[in-house]
């Protein structure tokens, strides 16, 4: 079991948070502009990192407000909560 550490609410049980995928994810400026692969590739293809990886998280069953995590996919360790719009942690 994860004990994840709110930037707001402080250190909850996982089941309370729902993991939103990777973060720091860039849409495209002009969507119809881009080609169908471009926009397939915008949607669907993510890193699948083994070691420190950035994902978006969100609290659920508490304040309802959206993070960024930055975790060990290899170990599930927490390395680092940081809020939509702060720097990035270096991994």
């Amino acid at each position: 079991m994860l004990l994840i550490r709110c930037p707001w609410c402080g250190p909850r049980d996982e089941t309370e948070f729902r993991c939103g995928g990777e973060a720091h994810i860039v849409r495209p400026p002009d969507p119809d502009a881009i080609s169908d692969a471009e926009w397939a590739d915008y949607l669907f293809m993510r890193k699948n990192p083994k070691g420190a990886h950035r994902e978006r998280w969100v609290h659920a069953q508490g304040c309802r407000r959206w993070f960024n995590v930055l975790r060990s996919t290899v170990s599930h360790e927490i390395l680092a909560v940081y809020r939509m719009g702060e720097p990035e942690p270096k991994a």
